[in-house]
């Protein structure tokens, strides 16, 4: 039996000894979209569903989700692949008892890991699915090899795509880089678009329709739509004052856009299979080390 056949069966036990989590990773073809904006509100749209909820913040070098949580975490990642911290020393507990686990640079180095050290921490991964129903991964902007493991890893992958020229070109680059990818999996993975900053919602519809043609042509992806999140000035407002707009005026616009799409996504057609978070792991760890 290879590492990698090793490796598979431990996930699988883990799998079979607790309930999976949900694992949503949101994602976006350039920066500055409201990508992370976008994680938060829909956690708190979830928790007030009476979903647990973990974000993980995936987004090296960049610390957008903790600035908007105004909470600074005092372990990451790395805490735990090399200092020898368990799972729940390194979740940082934000507003409404969202779990918030920043991911440093620690999965980077992943790959490079003994066979012993990945169970450890799968090991320890495994328990958020005991302590979460839903996880939602924030990754970086743009195709680095980092964002597509990620994507590729996911079973449901929520695209923040805006109506500028330069966000629908970088959202295609973006889809047509994941689509190339060996380990991508039409039957596994399902995008859905979130249409945001835009002024009504019949421009959030157009916006995928006019993505979508291309897709459809040229990609053969599955890509659905899953509503669209209008301008705000309390939504910027929120953000100013370090604090989710769901939480902070539930009733602005914004707020019900993100409420809309939380009840979408847990409606049962939404719900793709659960894979939870050691098995989402496993598929960046043993396709990175082992092929």
């Amino acid at each position: 039996m290879d590492q990698a056949e090793q490796l598979r069966n431990i996930i699988k036990a883990e799998n079979h000894a607790r309930p999976l989590a949900r694992v949503i990773t949101v994602t976006s073809g350039k920066g500055g979209v409201g990508k992370s904006n976008t994680a938060i509100n829909l956690a708190i749209q979830f928790r007030k569903m009476g979903q647990r909820v973990i974000i993980l913040d995936a987004d090296f070098g960049l610390a957008n989700i903790e600035i908007m949580f105004g909470a600074v975490p005092k372990f990451n990642l790395c805490d735990l692949i090399y200092q020898g911290k368990n799972i729940k020393d390194i979740i940082t507990w934000g507003p409404m008892d969202v779990g918030f686990i920043s991911g440093g640079s620690g999965i980077a180095g992943m790959s490079n890991l003994s066979r012993d050290y990945l169970i450890y921490i799968i090991q320890n991964l495994a328990e958020l699915d005991a302590i979460a129903d839903i996880i939602i991964v924030d990754t970086g902007a743009g195709i680095s090899d980092a964002v597509l493991e990620f994507l590729v890893a996911s079973g449901e992958i929520l695209l923040v795509t805006t109506p500028e020229p330069t966000s629908i070109t970088d959202s295609y680059s973006l889809l047509k880089a994941l689509s190339r990818h060996p380990r991508f999996s039409v039957e596994s993975s399902k995008v859905k678009m979130i249409a945001n900053k835009v002024e009504k919602e019949e421009e959030g519809q157009a916006l995928y329709g006019k993505l979508n043609a291309v897709v459809s042509r040229y990609l053969k992806i599955p890509f659905t739509y899953l509503g669209a999140v209008k301008q705000d000035g309390q939504l910027l407002k929120a953000v100013m004052q370090q604090m989710p707009v769901s939480l902070q005026n539930p009733t602005a616009r914004s707020s019900l856009d993100y409420e809309r799409i939380a009840a979408k996504l847990m409606n049962r057609d939404e719900v793709v299979r659960k894979r939870g978070m050691a098995g989402f792991f496993s598929h960046i760890i043993t396709g990175k080390k082992m092929g």
